[in-house]
């Protein structure tokens, strides 16, 4: 989306730049003229990775309530409404900036992965008329026009092709170093043990897959994300490839058209087209309009021309969902629907008609504690059927579960803290409810606690069947038997009326009201975040007016104080 607001602010002769909020240094911010802010809200509304040390310095209560006043700009946040805080960064940033006396331009725009058309059903309409108020306040030079949509803005990059005796590049693992791995330096992980856990005949495969951590530099707690650096399949990189006309041996340098603008720090120089295509493009997701729009300029053929200007206009955009988003049609199946296009695309615009592939983020479901030198997660592996004949796969679930132990082949991995934060003392009861595949960070923390020989985890676990999908039960089992575990399980179709957490919370208010309200235990919900951690803290506030004598205002209160103190705390995911 920064990438789309530069091109258009170059169609209108603007000097632009496009940073990471961490990579930009701060202290310049009192003097720009002009910024337009892209923020996601991820977590239960907290900044993105690249966005954390601005969210620190930007609410320091010492900065100047005018030291922005010479600044104008616009907020664009980029949510999804499924979740309780939804743009929540946007909507904070926008009333920091207000409060250190920057100008806004207009309100901020919430785009909603949601909505059918995604969040261009609001962007559009706001950027249009974000750049009449700018051209308003900001007008174009005499004998300077906006930059028609019809003529193709050169590229940021240029791919500059090296002889084969050259150059050689280095394609080697990460070396430890002594410290922790990186995004930028992940951890090259062997994969020791990749085991389905679901039953056979169950409709849904599960992975608990395990790698070794040894010698890596690399310290986790319960509650911490492992990230997960994900790469296409060799099928997919052999038909791109093909269908680009591109050598997979050729060996390139990058080189930016522009001083300002920065190679991406993720591209090691010089490198070859097969790993570009393997590592860094993601041929496999989703395309966004923007892909339609670039392709458009690249088309000989007058038919496929014309398809792809109606996908880029804003009455297409209907036609655009039933034929991209609705069946989750892949970038890749989108260049062979275009062949004539496709075989004309200049290498030079690659990386701006394809995004990177971006890590994936799974919760730890170990403890160091009890195994130093492992890490395990448990993954659904990612399948499901649309209108087209390809059944259509998760990138980072289906490589993972390809991957043999025997392969030899390296995982680049890295570690983060994660949304859950448990207490330091670990005699504090921990009341936990994790319905399938959201019972991983819970796992970590039990095992973290059973390793120390202490009692209070009290979890509430939900899957289909005892028989289908009850993870860890063997373990579960033990843990209760040495009195270190209470375990509470909801089987929802094992019997004729479907039973959940929520039943089993409501069935158990006593223990849960003893716990919260005497022993101050810490309430912790994961899981998907569609209905269940709605419904679960539903089940909560009926307890507290059950048996804590409470009404239904004082409950939803009291529900917010325990969240703000950090007794209550949720990880979901969409």
């Amino acid at each position: 989306m920064a990438e789309r607001l530069a091109r258009d602010a170059r169609r209108r002769h603007f000097t632009c730049r496009v940073h990471s909020l961490d990579s930009y240094n701060i202290a310049g911010l009192v003097h720009e003229a002009l910024v337009i802010f892209v923020c996601a809200t991820t977590g239960q509304g907290d900044p993105p990775d690249n966005m954390k040390n601005f969210w620190r310095f930007i609410f320091r209560r010492n900065l100047p309530h005018n030291s922005l006043c010479l600044m104008d700009y616009a907020v664009l946040g980029l949510g999804d409404s499924s979740y309780p805080k939804f743009n929540f960064i946007a909507k904070k940033l926008h009333k920091r900036l207000l409060q250190l006396g920057a100008n806004p331009l207009q309100s901020p725009a919430l785009g909603d992965d949601q909505h059918d058309l995604g969040p261009d059903a609001v962007v559009d309409p706001w950027l249009n008329n974000l750049w009449d108020k700018v051209l308003s306040l900001y007008p174009l030079p005499p004998g300077l026009s906006v930059i028609s949509d019809l003529i193709m803005l050169p590229p940021k990059f240029s791919l500059r092709f090296l002889d084969k005796q050259e150059t050689t590049y280095d394609t080697s693992e990460r070396e430890s170093s002594g410290d922790p791995p990186t995004e930028r330096q992940p951890h090259p992980a062997p994969l020791v043990t990749n085991t389905r856990v679901t039953a056979q005949q169950h409709f849904q495969d599960v992975r608990l897959i395990e790698f070794d951590i040894s010698g890596s530099g690399i310290q986790y707690s319960p509650g911490d994300v492992v990230m997960i650096q994900p790469q296409n399949s060799p099928e997919d990189i052999q038909k791109f490839c093909s269908l680009l006309r591109l050598d997979p041996g050729s060996v390139f340098v990058l080189e930016p058209h522009d001083p300002d603008t920065l190679v991406p720090s993720h591209l090691p120089q010089p490198w070859s087209v097969q790993h570009l295509v393997e590592r860094y493009l993601d041929i496999r997701c989703v395309p966004r309009r923007s892909l339609f729009q670039l392709l458009a300029y690249f088309s000989p053929d007058e038919q496929e021309r014309e398809k792809l200007q109606e996908f880029s206009s804003a009455a297409g955009q209907e036609e655009l969902y039933t034929y991209c988003n609705r069946p989750r049609r892949t970038t890749l199946e989108v260049l062979i629907d275009f062949p004539q296009t496709t075989s004309s695309i200049p290498a030079d615009y690659l990386l701006e008609l394809i995004p990177r592939i971006r890590p994936r983020a799974f919760s730890i479901a170990s403890s160091m504690q009890a195994h130093p030198n492992r890490l395990q997660i448990l993954m659904a592996v990612v399948q499901y059927k649309t209108r087209l004949h390809e059944v259509r796969r998760g990138l980072c679930s289906s490589w993972l579960a390809s991957i043999s132990p025997e392969d030899g082949k390296r995982v680049p991995l890295w570690v983060k803290k994660g949304s859950l934060k448990f207490p330091s003392d670990p005699d504090t009861p921990l009341v936990m409810v994790g319905p399938g595949t959201g019972v991983a960070p819970f796992h970590s923390a039990i095992q973290e606690r059973a390793a120390l020989g202490k009692p209070g985890s009290y979890l509430f676990f939900g899957c289909r069947g005892k028989n289908k999908d009850f993870y860890y039960e063997e373990e579960w089992g033990d843990l209760e038997k040495r009195g270190l575990l209470r375990l509470f399980t909801a089987f929802s179709q094992d019997q004729e009326d479907k039973i959940y957490v929520q039943h089993r919370i409501k069935e158990n208010g006593a223990c849960l009201w003893e716990l919260i309200s005497n022993k101050q235990a810490y309430v912790y919900i994961a899981g998907n975040a569609k209905s269940m951690p709605t419904q679960v803290a539903d089940a909560l506030k009926s307890v507290f007016q059950s048996e804590g004598q409470m009404s239904a205002l004082e409950a939803e209160q009291y529900l917010l104080m325990l969240e703000k103190c950090g007794r209550f705390q949720t990880e979901t995911w969409s």
